[in-house]
């Protein structure tokens, strides 16, 4: 199996590796997923750019720890600087579907890009892909048509604003769908809030905040074989909370318990529920009680 790594760092790089026409903008394009070629296994792929993807089955890409294996049409996101590692040969015509890849440059100083972190389905794992309806699926390809229309026929003063507003549109509304998904898997999604909860009380009675410190949303993400970011989304839709505040909420109810019911000092509370400092635990405990854990301590 080749070790090769390819980096590309640009839209016409990426035309080029895929033995396509010269890109008609030099910082996006729209490319048609049945002319992608791969013909050898293991080659391993870093992207400068952002991509958004619509594909209908299997095609071969190994993302992280996890391969594309879907029978249905389904969107991924991924940004810059993610790794994808081929798995099988890719011939042309076995995959049917769209890419959209745009360079970082493009939303520059635009509103996307200050808010472009706030999606962050393009930092989820592929097996958390959107699936479309139909209907959903037919409105994304009318943002895609427009984005690919005003770039292949009209590139004047105005093409930046109107190509980097149909993309905005469009993960405003993948942003929507996403949701969608999540009401309606509704019945697994409680059972990942509930377990989030059972493993978050696990943690500190079998004493892990002893030798690992406070939790982390990783840990729990792992362990119900989520990634960061959607985990967060998940349990933030489902509880209206974000997994930090479950985590901080829990650990200030176990710190009024042990400074009411001992005598250990406010130090070493601190330490013995993970904190590496104990000022960072009275930080918080007074922006959850309105009052320092000796002030606390003290009226009750």
């Amino acid at each position: 199996m080749s070790e090769n790594i390819i980096r590309i760092k640009s839209i016409s790089q990426m035309h080029e590796l895929l033995d396509l026409p010269k890109p008609k903008h030099p910082l996006i394009s729209v490319i048609d997923a049945s002319k992608l070629m791969v013909p050898e296994i293991g080659v391993k792929v870093i992207q400068d750019f952002y991509m958004v993807s619509l594909k209908d089955k299997s095609c071969g890409l190994e993302y992280g720890r996890n391969s594309f294996d879907f029978e249905e049409g389904v969107m991924t996101f991924s940004a810059p600087g993610q790794v994808y590692t081929t798995t099988k040969p890719i011939e042309q015509n076995d995959i049917q579907g769209w890419m959209m890849v745009f360079h970082p440059d493009l939303i520059n100083n635009t509103h996307l890009g200050m808010e472009i972190e706030n999606f962050s389905f393009f930092n989820y794992e592929v097996f958390e892909a959107l699936h479309l309806s139909e209907d959903e699926e037919k409105t994304i390809e009318n943002c895609v048509s427009n984005i690919q229309a005003e770039y292949e026929q009209r590139i004047d003063n105005h093409s930046q604003r109107v190509i980097v507003s149909n993309i905005e549109l469009l993960l405003n509304y993948s942003l929507r769908f996403y949701e969608r998904q999540f009401n309606t898997r509704t019945n697994q999604s409680k059972d990942i809030v509930s377990r989030f909860n059972h493993e978050l009380k696990n943690y500190f009675k079998s004493q892990k905040n002893l030798e690992d410190g406070l939790p982390s949303i990783q840990y729990f993400a792992g362990k119900a074989n989520l990634s960061k970011h959607y985990f967060s989304d998940l349990i933030k839709k489902e509880s209206g909370r974000t997994p930090k505040d479950h985590i901080n909420d829990f650990v200030v109810e176990k710190a009024k318990t042990l400074l009411l019911g001992t005598q250990q000092s406010v130090s070493e509370i601190a330490y013995d529920l993970g904190f590496n400092y104990p000022h960072y635990f009275t930080r918080l405990f007074k922006s959850k009680t309105g009052q320092t854990p000796k002030e606390f301590r003290s009226v009750n």
